[in-house]
């Protein structure tokens, strides 16, 4: 039976026969690896997640996590599927093998976890834990590597990321928790944090927090902020534990969803022997976290792709089972039989903008993390440059357009579901629950569009985006050639150039003086910029597979032979579905495109200018 947590044949298609991710293995770095290697990863994870990590999702969320005596305790059914994990080497997989991981492409990490985040109340104790450990790696002195690094990789200690306070929350330049210099070079904390993620957990014997926090006496604001690692145990010179370091688990968040995951509020230093170390240099906190943050907001698109994933699956098989009304045909007749509700338009118009949607989520996230891969192993420092690039630039899409996007398409699996989708006997409510947070952690879908229109825009004098457009352009060029893609490909070559003259927009009211323009309307942009990157993406995987059908003996332009040959060959349906994703989405999301810049260019700021009192009466 097919998977119900992803399309396999799909994520083999963005793999090998979009992107073509077999090309690395060509490069010295991924020598050791093949095409056969990939796949038998892949298979693995498949397995693991399906009789291990989805079995865990329920009982998980109904049990939760609780506090006792100072000691977080996750779901008990968590605690296999953790040994086994790190047993697998899941957590080690794209470390370098002379810090003992398994120098895996970022790309497979990415496509093993599109099996696993589906319950990432489950997956984000090990996914923070190589956040964190990958900070260490890159910023951390030998001693601190040599220290942490090995049982973090491992996962026999895990790892965090604290940066809010209650005072603060996205505004870290504002917070308040201190580190007070000691004569040993070592700092003792003071403060506290909430909505830790993986806060603390009873499944490994450490917790090694990094904490951004300020040293007495730095100046306000984010240019004064550090970051420092406070370990739960302190180590010992020999590598065993010492003594319990000076924080306290205050209370677990009580969450509308990700009941599996200790959402935490720690208080550091009560007893003012709070030990911590710093990492990287003084004053460069932001710099060294926001390594950590980026990967997170990745991790977060991820969340989006997974979450959107399970539940266009689960309401497609339900789709096929559920008799319900008649045929469209028969509707007068009361004798009529009943039919499977797919055979209903409404049902297939939100199953279709679900599956467009998921192909455009998996299209992109590939893509980043495989942009990522080439950076490391171009031959130039340039082409690196504009791969490191075009991640930056699309990070706040895959973050935010993403997790939005995973979490619509929950709500319409809920919506083919009907009635029982609302209840909790099936999974749709728990997939919605869970995906909502991706929304606001990590930086707020609304900051990361301001990140957007206000940074990533302009960085490097607009190359990054220009590199961006650049990339679109090409494939729309070589799509116009293609029989069947023309019409389509005009389409998305409007819609590019309509992105471009937007970003030129933004900066003619930049020089104008009117910065409010772009700014409120910095998160109309972003998913507007959402649809035209989907846009872009689907019609290549479309280019993809008129190829393919083409080497069947289908020709695309001649829709009823393709339609016939779906019915009876396998490969040859997977094609044709990707060709009604691209033709759906071009044909009835992106026009959406359009209205937004009208809206846009209109410069209205009735935003801005309502007066707070005008509200509400």
């Amino acid at each position: 039976m097919a998977s119900l947590i992803l399309d396999e044949r799909d994520q083999k298609f963005v793999l090998h026969e979009m992107l073509g991710i077999e090309k690395l293995c060509n490069h010295p770095k991924f020598a050791d690896f093949s095409k056969d290697m990939f796949d038998m990863i892949l298979t693995e994870a498949q397995k693991f997640s399906t009789e291990e990590i989805f079995p865990t999702l329920v009982e998980g969320d109904r049990e939760g996590c609780k506090l006792e005596n100072g000691q977080v305790h996750v779901p008990k059914i968590f605690h296999r599927p953790y040994k086994l994990y790190c047993e697998g080497g899941w957590s080690a997989m794209s470390f370098p093998q002379e810090v003992g991981g398994q120098g895996l492409p970022h790309i497979m990490r990415t496509a093993a976890h599109d099996w696993f985040l589906h319950n990432f109340a489950f997956t984000a104790y090990p996914g923070l834990t190589e956040g964190a450990a990958h900070l260490v790696e890159v910023y951390g002195t030998e001693e601190q590597k040599n220290k942490y690094l090995p049982k973090m990789i491992s996962g026999e200690w895990s790892g965090t990321m604290c940066l809010t306070e209650p005072g603060a929350g996205t505004d870290l330049g504002n917070l308040s928790t201190k580190a007070i210099r000691q004569p040993d070079g070592t700092f003792k904390l003071q403060g506290t944090k909430l909505f830790i993620t993986s806060g603390d957990n009873d499944l490994v014997e450490n917790v090694i927090h990094p904490v951004l926090a300020r040293i007495e006496g730095d100046p306000a604001g984010t240019k004064g902020i550090s970051i420092f690692l406070v370990p739960k145990y302190l180590v010992n010179k020999d590598g065993s534990l010492g003594k319990r370091n000076d924080f306290e688990i205050g209370k677990i968040e009580e969450k509308m969803g990700i009941h599996g995951s200790a959402t935490c509020l720690i208080n550091f230093g009560d007893a003012n022997n709070c030990y911590a170390e710093l990492l990287g240099e003084e004053r460069q906190g932001i710099k060294v976290m926001f390594q950590m943050m980026n990967e997170a907001r990745i991790g977060v698109g991820m969340q989006g792709l997974t979450s959107g994933s399970i539940a266009y699956l689960h309401a497609l098989k339900y789709s096929k089972e559920r008799l319900q009304g008649s045929s469209l045909l028969d509707f007068k007749n009361p004798e009529a039989p009943r039919v499977t509700i797919i055979n209903h338009p409404d049902i297939r118009r939100n199953l279709l903008w679900m599956k467009a949607h998921v192909d455009g989520m998996r299209a992109l996230m590939y893509f980043c993390t495989f942009s990522g891969d080439k950076a490391l192993t171009s031959d130039n420092e340039a082409d690196a440059e504009k791969w490191a690039g075009i991640i930056e630039t699309l990070t706040p899409i895959c973050k935010a357009y993403c997790s939005d996007v995973g979490f619509k398409i929950t709500e319409m699996a809920m919506q083919v579901y009907g009635g029982y989708g609302f209840c909790s006997e099936y999974p749709i409510e728990q997939f919605m629950r869970d995906e909502k947070i991706a929304s606001i952690y990590e930086g707020a879908n609304g900051m990361q569009a301001l990140d957007l229109v206000g940074r990533k825009l302009g960085m490097k004098k607009g190359a990054n985006f220009m590199n961006l457009l650049g990339e679109m352009n090409a494939m729309v060029a070589k799509a116009k050639t293609q029989d069947g893609l023309k019409d389509l490909a005009d389409d998305v070559q409007a819609a590019v150039n309509a992105l471009a003259e937007i970003s030129m927009f933004f900066a003619k009211c930049g020089k104008e003086g009117k910065f409010l323009v772009p700014v409120g309307n910095a998160y109309p942009f972003l998913v507007m910029m959402g649809k035209v990157v989907f846009g872009w993406l689907l019609l290549w995987q479309a280019s993809v597979a008129a190829e393919k059908l083409s080497g069947l003996g289908i020709n695309v332009s001649d829709n009823s032979k393709w339609k016939d040959a779906a019915k009876t060959n396998k490969d040859a349906a997977f094609y044709v579905g990707k060709i009604a994703s691209a033709k759906y989405f071009i044909k009835n999301v992106l026009p959406e495109v359009d209205a937004a810049v009208k809206a846009i260019k209109n410069e209205d700021l009735s935003i801005l200018d309502i007066p707070d009192e005008c509200f509400a009466s």
